[in-house]
């Protein structure tokens, strides 16, 4: 088999290439929200008229350079721009293969790899809380790589999971638009107004609490866990801890701190086991239905436009720590009948439960993605040429 060449990183990839935008156009924009850990793709959300920021055209890897953004894994190969082009936040360092010498899949791997992404995270300058990757760390980073060849071997194989991974993510999307639909649909633009007011707090249990075993270490997940865009919520870890908020499956979490909250960071439990406990953030919203109210209904309604930005509104506290007064969503005012609540549970069960399933392959892809990849850039496993 062809020996692999030893490389300097920047004489690799290109590191921030140059892209003309006119400053008279829109053009697509990538917040550093749009990036997820464990998701190759990002998508813009938003046009803008050209101004500061990093530049890049389809299917540029865009890798986070500031703490927390980088540990947390913001690393994504950047798609549906329009025309080809857009720019983003300044805390992106754009990576682009080279002509002949490096596969535009093979360096987003390469930059997902822990090699590069410790050794960058080693690199850190600046104020603590605020420290940046300067791209010129890059020139000192040496790694021995594929010819041009085994690069697109390497990045075939891991780009057809990440193309089921993708594939399963976009059909959950789906499936969560169809029941926010029928939500708003029933709930909201044929709501029959015989139906009796009630407070929120007349369907749903705010903050549950219960009781813990002090010596038992539970599954913790941390605000980095929710999504801003759909119910996932990435994976916990094991762990003691003395303050957090406690919620089982079927329970909804929602931001209560800015931006979190602005953000969208909304999700539904559905991935513990059997009557399992977990525990999150102090910053979770837990809400859980009283028993006749649809879970699903809690999550919908937790989504949907008007109680979010009621949500928003109620905040207070001090400028960038701002914080939901929970005493105001207890007094959210909905309307509900109990036999179309009933009927609403049952119609989007289903999409629930694709939605499980859906999510429980997606983990296993991806923890199969991440075990063969560093054996891959790393020689550990060739692909036979």
């Amino acid at each position: 088999m062809i020996e692999w060449t030893e490389y300097k990183f920047s004489d690799f990839v290109k590191i921030n290439p140059t892209v003309s935008l006119s400053g008279k156009e829109e053009y697509s924009f990538v917040e550093m929200k749009d990036l997820k850990d464990g998701n190759k793709f990002c998508s813009p959300n938003a046009k803008r008229k050209t101004s500061s920021g990093s530049r890049f055209q389809e299917m540029d890897t865009l890798f986070a350079r500031i703490t927390p953004c980088l540990q947390n894994g913001k690393i994504s190969q950047v798609r549906r721009l329009e025309n080809g082009l857009g720019f983003g936040s300044t805390e992106f360092l754009v990576f682009r293969g080279k002509e002949n010498i490096s596969e535009n899949d093979f360096v987003f791997y390469l930059s997902r790899w822990d090699e590069v992404r410790s050794f960058a995270e080693g690199n850190f300058e600046g104020s603590s809380g605020r420290q940046r990757v300067n791209k010129n760390c890059f020139d000192n980073l040496f790694l021995k790589l594929p010819d041009y060849k085994e690069q697109i071997q390497i990045a075939s194989i891991l780009s057809c999971l990440d193309d089921k991974i993708d594939l399963l993510h976009r059909q959950n999307k789906t499936l969560e638009q169809l029941a926010e639909t029928l939500f708003r649909q029933w709930f909201v633009e044929e709501i029959n107004e015989s139906w009796s007011s009630s407070r929120l707090e007349d369907w749903v249990l705010f903050d549950p609490r219960e009781k813990m075993d002090k010596q038992k270490s539970y599954q913790m997940f941390e605000m980095k866990c929710l999504s801003n865009t759909d119910m996932s919520i990435g994976e916990g870890v094991f762990r003691e801890v003395t303050s957090a908020t406690t919620f089982r499956n079927g329970d909804t979490l929602l931001a209560k701190i800015t931006p979190c909250l602005e953000n969208g960071k909304t999700g539904f439990v559905m991935h513990l086991d059997g009557n399992e406990i977990a525990r999150g953030s102090t910053e979770f919203i837990v809400m859980r239905t009283k028993g006749q109210a649809s879970p699903y209904w809690i999550y919908c309604l937790a989504r949907y436009k008007d109680f979010h930005d009621s949500a928003v509104l109620s905040m207070t506290g001090t400028s960038g720590r701002q914080r939901v007064q929970i005493d105001l969503l207890r007094s959210y005012e909905v309307k509900v009948d109990t036999e179309r609540m009933k009927e609403f549970h049952k119609s989007v069960e289903p999409y629930f439960q694709k939605i499980k399933q859906n999510t429980t392959q997606i983990r296993t892809l991806t923890k199969l993605r991440d075990t063969l990849l560093p054996k891959l850039m790393s020689g550990e496993v060739r692909v036979a040429n």
